[in-house]
């Protein structure tokens, strides 16, 4: 999926296809590219979170852009939903060190127990946010708890973008072990540190696959993500 999309992604932003134009039918691309119909659809999903692309019921895919600018997760902008998350989930962290409760912790720590098992990424993305839930769960004001259902769906959406295109799933789940530990130890400054340490790795991932280093041309076998 990741060579499939370098290799179309690469194709719009050299105007291969402009702005404006159709993409071929899947059934084509499936042919010249010889894969699966699953596996481009992938790639198709992530050139429209890219915001490259739109997809329109009965019509197809078009493009509409020929530089990635900002991704966007469900209802909101991928720079919009970070800047949210380090000003509720960092504090939230630190509250939940001081305020958690055995149940708190013992929730958190079956969920990553279960994550750091799980190798579909579709269920793991599925903890992944229930892992943020219960963090704020434990800082034990319900206003927090309602933020993040509120961008739950965004969380999912850029949890399953980074995992595809950025692997990151073992480093989130050490980044996770980590911020379980310190909420363990009750230590409020840990528990930040760790919780801003995760966002900006996730920021950091997000830059590598929006804006990739260019020493090379991408080419429909390679991937830069």
């Amino acid at each position: 999926m990741e060579a499939v999309l370098a290799h179309l992604r690469g194709a719009i932003e050299r105007g291969e296809y402009a702005i404006g134009d159709k993409l071929p039918s899947e059934a084509e691309l499936c042919r010249a590219l010889e894969v699966s119909r699953p596996v481009l659809r992938e790639a198709l999903r992530a050139l429209q979170t890219m915001g490259l692309t739109v997809s329109r019921t009965g019509k197809g895919t078009f493009v509409v852009a020929s530089t990635v600018e900002d991704p966007t997760f469900g209802d909101y902008a991928a720079s919009d939903l970070l800047e949210v998350r380090r000003h509720v989930e960092i504090p939230v962290a630190g509250y939940a060190a001081r305020r958690r409760t055995p149940e708190n912790l013992d929730h958190l720590a079956h969920l990553l127990d279960r994550m750091e098992r799980e190798t579909d990424t579709t269920a793991w993305v599925a903890m992944d946010t229930l892992f943020h839930l219960a963090v704020a769960e434990a800082a034990q004001n319900p206003v927090f708890r309602r933020v993040i259902e509120e961008i739950r769906d965004a969380l999912a959406r850029q949890s399953a973008f980074l995992n595809e295109l950025g692997g990151r799933r073992e480093q989130s789940n050490r980044e996770h072990r980590a911020i379980v530990e310190a909420l363990t130890d009750g230590s409020e400054h840990d528990a930040v540190e760790a919780m801003a340490h995760h966002l900006d790795r996730v920021e950091t991932t997000l830059t590598d696959i929006v804006r990739p280093s260019r020493t090379d041309t991408p080419t429909e076998g390679g991937t830069e993500a």
